[in-house]
Protein backbone atom coordinates (compact mmCIF):
# COMPACT_ATOMS: atom_id res chain seq x y z
CA UNK A 1 0.00 0.00 0.00
CA UNK A 2 1.64 3.45 -1.08
CA UNK A 3 1.65 6.65 1.70
CA UNK A 4 -0.74 8.41 -0.42
CA UNK A 5 -3.77 5.66 0.14
CA UNK A 6 -3.32 5.39 4.03
CA UNK A 7 -5.22 6.55 6.46
CA UNK A 8 -4.35 9.08 8.87
CA UNK A 9 -0.84 9.32 10.58
CA UNK A 10 -0.68 6.61 13.89
CA UNK A 11 0.94 9.82 15.81
CA UNK A 12 -2.16 12.06 14.33
CA UNK A 13 -4.23 9.55 17.45
CA UNK A 14 -8.29 9.92 17.33
CA UNK A 15 -8.43 13.81 16.58
CA UNK A 16 -6.51 12.30 13.36
CA UNK A 17 -9.02 9.45 12.80
CA UNK A 18 -11.98 11.89 12.76
CA UNK A 19 -10.40 14.23 10.94
CA UNK A 20 -9.94 11.12 8.07
CA UNK A 21 -13.48 10.35 8.38
CA UNK A 22 -14.59 13.83 7.94
CA UNK A 23 -13.06 13.90 4.77
CA UNK A 24 -15.97 11.65 3.14
CA UNK A 25 -18.34 14.59 3.77
CA UNK A 26 -16.36 17.03 2.11
CA UNK A 27 -15.78 14.50 -0.87
CA UNK A 28 -19.26 14.38 -1.29
CA UNK A 29 -19.54 18.15 -1.30
CA UNK A 30 -17.33 18.56 -4.66
CA UNK A 31 -19.59 15.61 -6.01
CA UNK A 32 -22.42 17.71 -4.61
CA UNK A 33 -20.88 21.20 -6.41
CA UNK A 34 -20.29 18.37 -9.58
CA UNK A 35 -24.05 17.68 -9.58
CA UNK A 36 -25.26 21.28 -9.33
CA UNK A 37 -22.83 22.82 -12.37
CA UNK A 38 -24.40 20.43 -14.24
CA UNK A 39 -28.10 21.25 -12.96
CA UNK A 40 -26.75 24.66 -14.14
CA UNK A 41 -25.43 23.84 -17.46
CA UNK A 42 -28.79 22.36 -18.11
CA UNK A 43 -31.02 24.45 -17.21
CA UNK A 44 -29.33 27.49 -18.68
CA UNK A 45 -28.35 25.98 -21.92
CA UNK A 46 -31.88 23.90 -22.67
CA UNK A 47 -34.57 25.90 -20.63
CA UNK A 48 -32.87 29.15 -20.63
CA UNK A 49 -33.39 30.04 -17.28
CA UNK A 50 -30.28 29.76 -15.30
CA UNK A 51 -30.52 29.95 -11.30
CA UNK A 52 -28.81 32.97 -9.08
CA UNK A 53 -27.75 30.32 -6.77
CA UNK A 54 -25.17 27.86 -8.72
CA UNK A 55 -22.37 29.61 -9.25
CA UNK A 56 -22.18 30.63 -5.42
CA UNK A 57 -23.14 27.19 -4.07
CA UNK A 58 -19.98 25.68 -5.60
CA UNK A 59 -17.64 27.78 -5.03
CA UNK A 60 -18.87 27.65 -1.09
CA UNK A 61 -18.84 23.86 -1.28
CA UNK A 62 -15.34 23.91 -3.46
CA UNK A 63 -14.21 26.30 -0.22
CA UNK A 64 -14.86 24.50 2.00
CA UNK A 65 -13.20 21.04 0.78
CA UNK A 66 -10.35 22.70 0.16
CA UNK A 67 -9.75 24.49 3.26
CA UNK A 68 -10.44 20.72 4.78
CA UNK A 69 -7.86 19.37 2.61
CA UNK A 70 -4.84 21.34 4.94
CA UNK A 71 -6.54 20.13 7.88
CA UNK A 72 -6.92 16.34 5.95
CA UNK A 73 -3.24 16.70 4.73
CA UNK A 74 -2.04 17.05 8.35
CA UNK A 75 -4.07 14.09 9.68
CA UNK A 76 -2.37 11.89 7.11
CA UNK A 77 1.17 13.47 7.70
CA UNK A 78 1.18 14.14 3.56
CA UNK A 79 2.43 17.71 3.71
CA UNK A 80 5.30 18.38 1.44
CA UNK A 81 8.82 17.90 2.89
CA UNK A 82 12.51 18.77 1.09
CA UNK A 83 12.46 14.20 1.15
CA UNK A 84 16.11 15.11 0.04
CA UNK A 85 17.22 15.85 3.06
CA UNK A 86 14.59 13.95 5.37
CA UNK A 87 15.05 10.61 3.89
CA UNK A 88 19.10 10.79 3.99
CA UNK A 89 19.30 11.25 8.08
CA UNK A 90 18.36 8.62 10.83
CA UNK A 91 15.47 7.76 13.21
CA UNK A 92 16.70 9.54 15.59
CA UNK A 93 17.37 12.62 13.75
CA UNK A 94 14.10 12.15 11.78
CA UNK A 95 12.08 12.21 15.17
CA UNK A 96 13.53 15.45 16.39
CA UNK A 97 12.54 17.37 12.89
CA UNK A 98 8.87 15.93 13.36
CA UNK A 99 8.66 17.82 16.75
CA UNK A 100 10.12 20.31 15.52
CA UNK A 101 8.38 20.53 12.19
CA UNK A 102 5.10 20.37 14.50
CA UNK A 103 5.90 22.70 17.13
CA UNK A 104 6.53 25.36 14.13
CA UNK A 105 3.27 24.45 12.37
CA UNK A 106 1.83 24.95 15.66
CA UNK A 107 2.85 28.35 15.65
CA UNK A 108 2.35 29.19 12.43
CA UNK A 109 -1.16 27.94 12.56
CA UNK A 110 -2.14 29.96 16.01
CA UNK A 111 -0.72 33.09 14.26
CA UNK A 112 -3.03 32.48 11.35
CA UNK A 113 -5.97 31.69 13.83
CA UNK A 114 -5.52 34.76 15.33
CA UNK A 115 -5.28 36.78 12.15
CA UNK A 116 -8.30 34.89 10.51
CA UNK A 117 -10.19 35.57 13.98
CA UNK A 118 -9.76 39.35 13.41
CA UNK A 119 -10.85 38.67 9.68
CA UNK A 120 -14.55 36.86 11.18
CA UNK A 121 -15.07 39.52 13.44
CA UNK A 122 -15.31 41.87 11.27
CA UNK A 123 -17.17 39.00 8.56
CA UNK A 124 -20.16 38.86 11.76
CA UNK A 125 -20.56 41.74 14.05
CA UNK A 126 -20.58 44.73 12.93
CA UNK A 127 -18.41 48.13 14.18
CA UNK A 128 -21.19 48.72 17.30
CA UNK A 129 -20.95 44.94 17.85
CA UNK A 130 -23.89 44.18 16.41
CA UNK A 131 -24.56 40.71 14.71
CA UNK A 132 -24.71 40.67 10.99
CA UNK A 133 -22.86 38.17 8.70
CA UNK A 134 -21.21 39.55 5.74
CA UNK A 135 -22.87 38.52 2.55
CA UNK A 136 -21.97 38.54 -1.08
CA UNK A 137 -23.49 41.16 -2.42
CA UNK A 138 -24.87 39.15 -5.13
CA UNK A 139 -28.35 39.32 -6.23
CA UNK A 140 -28.93 36.36 -4.39
CA UNK A 141 -26.33 37.74 -1.79
CA UNK A 142 -26.24 34.78 0.82
CA UNK A 143 -23.91 34.36 3.83
CA UNK A 144 -21.21 32.30 1.93
CA UNK A 145 -18.55 34.90 2.69
CA UNK A 146 -18.78 34.72 6.97
CA UNK A 147 -19.42 31.14 6.57
CA UNK A 148 -16.41 30.33 4.74
CA UNK A 149 -14.40 32.53 6.95
CA UNK A 150 -15.61 31.06 10.16
CA UNK A 151 -14.90 27.28 8.57
CA UNK A 152 -11.38 28.66 7.98
CA UNK A 153 -10.82 29.64 11.79
CA UNK A 154 -12.04 26.23 12.99
CA UNK A 155 -10.02 24.88 10.80
CA UNK A 156 -7.02 26.49 11.62
CA UNK A 157 -8.04 26.31 15.62
CA UNK A 158 -8.17 22.01 14.81
CA UNK A 159 -5.19 22.62 13.00
CA UNK A 160 -3.02 23.84 15.92
CA UNK A 161 -4.21 21.03 17.96
CA UNK A 162 -3.63 18.20 15.59
CA UNK A 163 -0.15 19.85 15.25
CA UNK A 164 0.06 19.67 19.20
CA UNK A 165 -0.83 15.89 18.94
CA UNK A 166 1.79 15.27 16.83
CA UNK A 167 4.79 17.06 18.32
CA UNK A 168 3.94 15.38 21.69
CA UNK A 169 3.20 11.75 20.03
CA UNK A 170 6.57 11.88 17.87
CA UNK A 171 8.39 13.23 21.51
CA UNK A 172 7.30 9.91 23.51
CA UNK A 173 7.34 7.37 20.26
CA UNK A 174 10.46 4.83 20.22
CA UNK A 175 13.03 6.05 17.45
CA UNK A 176 12.04 3.63 15.13
CA UNK A 177 8.92 6.38 14.98
CA UNK A 178 6.11 4.04 16.26
CA UNK A 179 3.79 5.61 18.55
CA UNK A 180 3.13 3.37 21.81
CA UNK A 181 -0.86 4.78 22.68
CA UNK A 182 -3.16 7.67 21.44
CA UNK A 183 -2.96 10.83 22.52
Amino acid sequence: MSDLSKRAAPEAGRLGRIIDKGGYVFAAGIVLAAGILLLEVFLRYVFNKPTLWAHETTTFLCGLAFLYGGLFCVSRNSHIRVVLIYDAIGPRAKRWLNVAISILSLIASGFFAFACWIMVSKAFWTPNGSFRMETSGSAWNPPTPALVKGFLLLILLTMAVQFLILAFNYLRAPVDGAPERDA
